[in-house]
């Protein structure tokens, strides 16, 4: 078979035209997935299910009744998506046998969209990290990665790490993966994809399994902008069994039609962003791209984000305040790990939770139950929350002047595995998430777009943030900047 399209709008072409269908493409996915199963991307293949799925949109493409363009589509799913009939494990072992009777809103309105599920992708364990190693199956490899057999192969990001590596090398044409302080842009900066962040409340957390319920929000990672267009036209909407969805109808984004204008545009540099950390070459990237959006018509201006600095320790308390609660809910008495030491009720709870969950998930409750101590409330969480209220307060008086932000997704290309360990989870995420995570305290959309290759021949990726429901605007940037610096190229 010859080489695949790109695009998920050509491939829909091909399925249309019939010079591909769905069974072909979707059996060479899977094949691709056992040949390249050392990366570690995939969890859990579903083949029965994405066959059937696949000879169905055959079918409807056979009788030129399409569901849409993404009929017959390969995509895969992080593995905090309740998925039904499928293990959903979150890649710990408190899960480990957990088969959901239900799917998540954003994977039923997939597969209403006639799209094929794959399988579950990889994740650091409840989403708690930023290299995608912390899980029951092992860690993730980059694709990119010169090394791939040893400890000196190239982390894929956090903690989606294992669908930004299926979408990276080509196992599928899009995945879901979820972001709450930058679990999806991470590892699409450091893989070299797209990866998109809605404003919350756009697309549903139903049968999202919560970490931080009041950031969490489901993520798009594809090749292209097009195509994360394609996937969150499917998926975003109001829905009644999440209450913090909008209730406003999602109009769907059209694809600009001929060359997109920067007239008129007004881009921010946040000055807070150039910090401690930052890789020459990644401000070298920030920097021209900043140039090419001037030079093409869009007015380009330093701003300011004072409370930038407080940002990620607001986010670290905050989230492990959040987790502390959502993880009490593991006692092994409903559902999940249950331990076979139960001489009483209290060494159930006790030794369930202590075989079930790893030290990081362990440290992240600890953490969160002493800042919601009687004596620490007010000193941490309440203080916290109002610092909270200031970072997004940054971000409203920010677009008053400019209609998007330009800044660095993470600070370095991909570190290697061997130097990534060294640091413990904690101080891992204080640098990974430092540039993405006040996007979730804020609520707002942010995209990473990738630019171009360092000198490691690694992706080095840049982040676009906009005001609530701006994704339109936000897409149409990254379109035309991904047509000017032809990432894309690296794949065709």
């Amino acid at each position: 078979m010859n080489r695949l399209p790109l695009r998920i709008r050509k491939l829909s072409d091909c399925f249309r035209d019939k010079s591909l269908d769905p069974v072909a493409v979707t059996e060479r996915s899977l094949a691709s997935i056992n040949q390249l199963k050392h990366l570690n991307a995939f969890v859990r293949t579903s083949r029965t299910q994405a066959l059937l799925q696949a000879e169905s949109a055959k079918d409807r493409y056979q009788n030129n009744k399409p569901r849409g363009v993404l009929d017959g589509v390969t995509i895969a799913v992080k593995d905090n998506f309740c998925t039904k009939g499928i293990h959903t494990t979150c890649a710990s072992r408190m899960l480990e046998s957990f088969v959901p009777t239900y799917n998540a809103t954003v994977v039923e309105r997939l597969e209403e969209s006639g799209a094929v599920i794959l399988g579950k992708t990889n994740l650091d364990q409840f989403g708690m990290g930023s290299g995608c190693i912390d899980s029951i199956f092992g860690p993730t490899r980059n694709s990119w990665s010169e090394e791939l057999e040893s400890d000196l192969f190239r982390i894929a990001g956090g903690s989606s790490g294992g669908s930004a590596v299926a979408v990276a090398a080509g196992l599928c044409y899009a995945a879901l993966g979820s972001d709450t302080g930058g679990s999806t842009r991470n590892p699409a900066s450091y893989c070299g994809v797209v990866g998109l962040k809605p404003t919350y409340g756009l697309l549903s957390r139903h049968g999202l399994i919560p970490l931080v319920n009041s950031m969490d929000v489901p993520g798009i990672m594809t090749r292209t902008v097009d195509d994360c267009r394609s996937v969150l036209n499917a998926i975003a909407g109001p829905d009644d069994r999440d209450s913090t969805t909008v209730k406003t109808p999602f109009k769907a984004i059209p694809s600009p039609e001929g060359d997109i204008s920067l007239r008129g545009l007004r881009v921010g540099i946040p000055i807070e962003y150039h910090c401690d950390g930052l890789d020459k070459e990644v401000l070298e990237t920030w920097t021209i791209v900043a140039d090419l959006l001037e030079s093409s018509g869009a007015t380009v201006s330093a701003v300011s984000l004072p409370n930038t600095a407080s940002s990620i320790f607001v986010y670290s308390i905050l989230n492990q305040c959040e987790v502390s609660s959502n993880m009490s809910r593991y006692d092994g008495i409903e559902y999940g790990h249950r331990s076979q030491e139960d001489a009483s009720t209290e060494q159930l709870y006790a030794k369930t939770r202590a075989e079930g969950f790893n030290s990081v998930v362990k440290n992240r409750i600890l953490s969160g139950n002493y800042f919601l101590l009687r004596q620490n409330y007010d000193k941490y969480f309440q203080k916290a929350l109002k610092v909270r209220r200031l970072i997004a307060d940054d971000f409203v008086q920010a677009f008053k002047r400019v209609d998007v932000l330009l800044t660095p997704t993470t600070l370095t290309d991909a570190p290697l595995y061997k130097e990534f360990i060294q640091s413990n989870n904690r101080d891992q995420c204080a640098v990974q998430d430092f540039c993405t995570q006040s996007a979730n305290m804020a609520g707002i959309p942010a995209l990473s777009i990738p630019v171009r290759l360092s000198s490691r021949r690694l992706p080095i990726s840049l982040q676009l943030m906009g005001n609530h429901f701006s994704e339109n605007a936000l897409l149409s940037v990254a379109a035309w900047i991904e047509k000017e610096v032809d990432f894309v190229s690296f794949y065709e």
